[in-house]
C-alpha cells in the first residue's frame, strides 16, 4: 500500500469564520474583559514600584530622597495615576465576577451572590479605612 491509497482523498476544510483584530471592540462586556486582562500589567508595575520603594527605604534615608524625587517626576506621577485607575478597575471587575467563582453555603441554605458581592465591598472598605488610620492617624 503506498502513500496515497493510505490517506483520504478528501480533506475537509475547517469552517473558521474571519475573526476581526478588533473584536473586543463589538461589545461592552468584551472591552471590559480585556481592559481587565490589560490592568494586570499596571497591577505588576505597581507591585514593582512598592519592591523600589522598599529598597530605597532600605537604602537609606539619601536613596530614599533620591526615590521621592524620582517618583515626583510628571511621567513616574502620570503612570502611577493611570495605574491607580487600573487597580481600582481590576479590583472592582475582580469583585463583580466573585459571586459566579464563589459559592456560600451557611448550612443548607446558599447565600445570595449580591451578598457575597456586598461582603467583598465590606472588606475592602475595612482594610481601607485601617490603612488609612494605620497611615494617617499615626502623626
Amino acid at each position: 500500500m503506498n502513500e496515497t491509497e493510505s490517506s483520504t482523498p478528501y480533506h475537509p476544510r475547517w469552517l473558521r469564520p474571519r475573526m476581526s483584530t478588533y473584536w473586543w471592540l463589538e461589545k461592552p462586556a468584551y472591552l471590559t474583559f480585556m481592559l481587565r486582562e490589560g490592568s494586570c500589567v499596571f497591577v505588576g508595575w505597581f507591585a514593582v514600584y512598592l519592591l523600589l520603594l522598599l529598597d530605597a527605604l532600605l537604602e537609606g534615608p539619601l536613596a530614599y530622597e533620591l526615590f521621592l524625587a524620582w517618583s515626583a517626576t510628571p511621567w513616574v506621577l502620570l503612570l502611577n495615576i493611570v495605574t491607580l485607575a487600573f487597580v481600582v478597575f481590576h479590583a472592582i471587575t475582580f469583585f463583580q465576577a466573585a459571586p459566579q467563582a464563589m459559592v456560600v453555603r451557611i448550612g443548607r441554605m446558599r447565600v445570595s451572590p449580591q451578598a457575597v458581592l456586598l461582603g467583598h465591598y465590606a472588606g475592602w472598605v475595612v482594610v481601607s479605612a485601617i490603612v488609612a488610620f494605620v497611615l494617617l492617624g499615626a502623626r
